[in-house]
């Protein structure tokens, strides 16, 4: 499946569960049910993010935008990362609330729902995880989901719990422990995010093997300038000045750089300029 498609079936399926948890919420007077489906509702938001992004990254470069859109499905990834901790932040609050004043929970209610809601989370979540293998973007969307499918299964069992036992407060726990793992996961994605949209080297590429791997060139006798980053969530660039003092090899020889750099770094565009070593250069600190 595309990942467009995947956004495409994602979206519906979670916005028709909003919908089907905010009427049992108001059907039931459940309150944790209402909630939970505003909670949803941002999921849809998020999903809508991800996806727009994503499309916008394949825009082409325009007289404004030389570089394209390639960053859009990163500041998206941030934004998602964003979202979940924003949404752990309310949980954990409102958690916290039920412990110093315990509410009566609709446990039948709760265990139906949070259970259509495990299918639904999982479901969507399964859409993204093949692409989110190589897509920073389609990793925030799987984590979102798979984030609220744990979420649902913990609402299940404690559902069962106080149905089994009347004991309310295992709600707001299990709540503050499924938002515990949850914020940790968010953490590590938004950290990977910021780092590619400041131009980080991509987790993916060993600039050191890169560095090595051209200064071992024929006739290279020395590289500097080596800049290695994201151009999207999908494609790293890469610039460097080789200085090679017999002078310019061709463009066979870059070509098949460039070819190699592809095969086994994963580096998708690479700009590479020839230098005799003879002329002033100003390299910048670091290259």
């Amino acid at each position: 499946m595309s990942l467009s498609a995947a956004f495409r079936f994602g979206v519906a399926l979670n916005l028709g569960y909003t919908l089907l948890e905010a009427a049992a919420g108001l059907w039931f007077g459940s309150l944790a049910l209402l909630t939970d489906a505003a909670h949803n509702l941002t999921d849809v938001g998020g999903l809508l993010i991800a996806w727009g992004a994503a499309a916008a990254g394949r825009l082409k470069p325009d007289a404004r935008h030389t570089y394209g859109f390639g960053r859009a499905p990163i500041l998206a990834a941030i934004l998602n990362a964003a979202a979940i901790l924003v949404g752990v932040g309310a949980v954990t609050l409102e958690a916290l609330d039920r412990l110093a004043a315990p509410a009566e929970v609709p446990g039948l209610p709760v265990l139906v729902v949070a259970t259509v809601g495990i299918g639904v989370n999982i479901g969507t979540a399964l859409l993204f995880r093949s692409h989110g293998a190589h897509d920073l973007n389609a990793r925030g969307a799987f984590l979102h989901m798979a984030a609220d499918g744990a979420v649902s299964a913990a609402v299940v069992a404690s559902a069962l719990v106080i149905l089994a036992t009347g004991w309310s407060v295992i709600d707001p726990l299990v709540a503050l422990a499924v938002g515990l793992v949850i914020a940790v996961t968010a953490l590590r994605l938004l950290h990977e995010a910021l780092h590619l949209a400041m131009d980080g080297v991509p987790p993916e590429v060993d600039a050191t093997a890169v560095r090595s791997f051209l200064a071992s060139q024929p006739g290279v006798a020395e590289v500097h300038d080596l800049r290695i980053r994201a151009h999207s969530t999908t494609v790293s660039e890469m610039t460097a000045h080789l200085v090679m003092p017999d002078g310019h090899p061709g463009d066979a020889f870059l070509s098949r750089i460039a070819a190699e750099l592809k095969a086994r770094f994963g580096i998708a565009r690479a700009t590479l300029q020839v230098e005799r070593g003879d002329g002033p250069t100003c390299p910048a600190a670091g290259g």
